[in-house]
């Protein structure tokens, strides 16, 4: 079966998450500036959050998530002013979806744990050995890992739970799709679900944006925001080899748990 070349864009630039977001719905860590400190409320002490060097310390590095290769998200993570929905209101799913902490955090940084899975291996010494689709269907097979970006950030008094409530609300209010654009890439998305979260943390929401308007039936990109105390860490997963096998996914189980057992 022929694909669209949204797709072949997106097996062209499984790499990077990122752009995926948006790509997907067609379509070492930076941090925002630290913004002015906001306190708590006035009958409770205020949280303080932690800084860029802190966090660092704590996000998930090389080797501690079996199975996964973990180091720089590659390309980067865009600047909040780059990445825009065309209703405000859904702006926290599409920033959440590209690595972006929710709120208004006083520091983060980010890191992107891809699945070690080997090529699989044919016995075809040609191209056009792998004719009639089956070269295409190799292609998607050695695709079928999931790419997670991870992102910590940390907030001065109650931004983390309202951060998370951000992501929420724009979950209820976006669940008839939106659309939005990222560096100039436009991308729609048809649907937004909330999905079983993890259960980690203090509070957890997990969601699904997906694109099935195209030939190529349903595409979706998972995402999960998990709070811990005044620390948000925000997971977005895609593996374009399952969208391709139509093989359901969620966000990569092994990256939350060797994370949250760094934020205990």
């Amino acid at each position: 079966m022929k694909r669209s070349s949204g797709v072949r864009l997106c097996a062209a630039t499984a790499a990077s998450v990122l752009s995926l977001a948006l790509i997907t719905g067609c379509s070492d860590g930076g941090s925002k500036d630290s913004g002015d400190t906001k306190g708590g409320k006035a009958d409770k002490p205020a949280a303080k959050a932690l800084s860029a060097a802190e966090l660092q310390k704590l996000i998930i590095a090389k080797g501690e998530v079996p199975g996964y290769k973990v180091g720089p998200v590659e390309g980067g993570i865009p600047a909040d002013d780059k990445v825009k929905a065309d209703d405000s209101k859904c702006d926290p799913l599409l920033d959440a979806m590209t690595g972006i902490a929710p709120g208004d955090p006083a520091a983060n940084t980010s890191r992107m744990a891809t699945e070690n899975k080997k090529a699989p291996t044919d016995d075809a010494t040609s191209l056009d050995d792998l004719a009639d689709g089956k070269f295409e269907d190799a292609l998607n097979k050695s695709m079928d890992l999931d790419v997670t970006v991870v992102t910590l950030a940390s907030y001065d008094g109650d931004g983390a739970e309202k951060g998370l409530q951000e992501v929420s609300d724009a979950v209820k209010a976006c669940a008839g799709g939106f659309s939005g654009e990222q560096d100039g890439e436009k991308g729609k998305f048809t649907k937004v679900a909330e999905e079983k979260s993890s259960g980690t943390g203090d509070e957890s929401l997990a969601f699904t944006a997906t694109n099935d308007s195209g030939d190529e039936g349903a595409l979706p990109l998972h995402a999960e925001v998990v709070r811990h105390g005044n620390t948000l860490a925000t997971y977005t997963t895609i593996n374009i080899g399952a969208m391709m096998n139509k093989k359901a996914y969620t966000v990569s189980a092994p990256v939350i748990k060797a994370q949250a057992a760094k934020l205990k």
